[in-house]
């Protein structure tokens, strides 16, 4: 079954009564070199175990699976289960899943199918992107490396550098976890309906540790979120306003000046580096 092309979507949907969501944010990829660019950033082959999120309309389920992988493939949109069933049928090596992604418990999900290292592809729905990177992270022991279609200006944020304007505490915490490669920009003339804007291929693979050395992973994302939070403040100003580490002026002061940075910094300029330095800081001002 050739599902590339508007015409054949729309026939598609038209012979089982359905339109594409915009609630759901759904846009389905209808070419076929972007599909095998996709494919080929998972890396997967014969035994590889897949986690699909957001089966659509199973194009990118059916490439994963002949390439020899298991798939397991959650979709949220039950009305969606007529046509995975024509588009996915006869093949054994999938499992489809109707569920809220976002309400599952990873861990177990996974380990009922399968107990060794998963990966993970989807083209990303653009309205729940950055819970879906945060929740697969926060799981990242189960999975060797995550291949994901997001919008461009997200992708751009996950590989931002320090200083640029993409750059925040999200770019921190994927950071620190993964290493990021974004891979290719997608153009919306390859999505039915066409997006108002530009995809973005990219690869995450989980960090077996960190990307900096910190005393406590809860004190170092306090100081990123609270630095990242009233980005046109100071850090003194940022950190010392904020309710989350609850810190008076006095504290926050002895905290940059021990770890060697100037309070009339902004968040945005501080490489991952220097904020572990300020979590060490913080730890020792802290004890005494």
């Amino acid at each position: 079954m050739k599902l590339f092309s508007p015409r054949s979507i729309i026939q598609l949907l038209s012979d089982h009564g359905l339109h594409p969501k915009k609630s759901l944010g759904q846009h389905f990829l209808v070419d076929y070199n972007v599909l095998r660019r996709i494919a080929d950033a998972t890396g997967v082959g014969s035994e590889d175990h897949v986690l699909e999120i957001g089966s659509g309309l199973g194009i990118l389920t059916r490439e994963l699976a002949s390439r020899g992988a298991r798939v397991v493939s959650v979709e949220v949109d039950k009305s969606l289960l007529p046509v995975l069933n024509e588009t996915l049928g006869g093949l054994n090596s999938v499992e489809l899943v109707l569920a809220d992604f976002l309400k599952l418990d990873l861990p177990s999900f996974l380990a009922e199918r399968w107990e060794g290292k998963w990966i993970v592809a989807s083209n990303l729905p653009y309205c729940i992107t950055s819970p879906i990177i945060t929740k697969l992270i926060s799981s990242k022991q189960l999975f060797s490396r995550i291949a994901v279609t997001v919008q461009k200006e997200v992708a751009d944020r996950l590989v931002a550098p320090p200083g640029s304007e993409q750059y925040g505490a999200l770019t921190v915490f994927v950071q620190y976890h993964c290493e990021v490669e974004q891979l290719m920009t997608i153009s919306p003339r390859v999505f039915f309906p066409t997006p108002q804007v530009e995809s973005a291929l990219v690869r995450l693979v989980p960090r077996e540790f960190p990307a900096v050395d910190v005393p406590n992973d809860e004190l170092f994302f306090k100081i990123v979120r609270s630095a990242f939070g009233k980005r046109r403040k100071t850090l003194l100003n940022a950190l010392a306003s904020s309710r989350e580490p609850g810190w008076t002026r006095e504290q926050v002061l002895a905290i940059l000046q021990s770890a060697g940075v100037d309070p009339s910094r902004r968040g945005e300029t501080l490489s991952i580096t220097e904020f572990a330095e300020l979590s060490k800081a913080a730890a020792q001002v802290l004890e005494k």
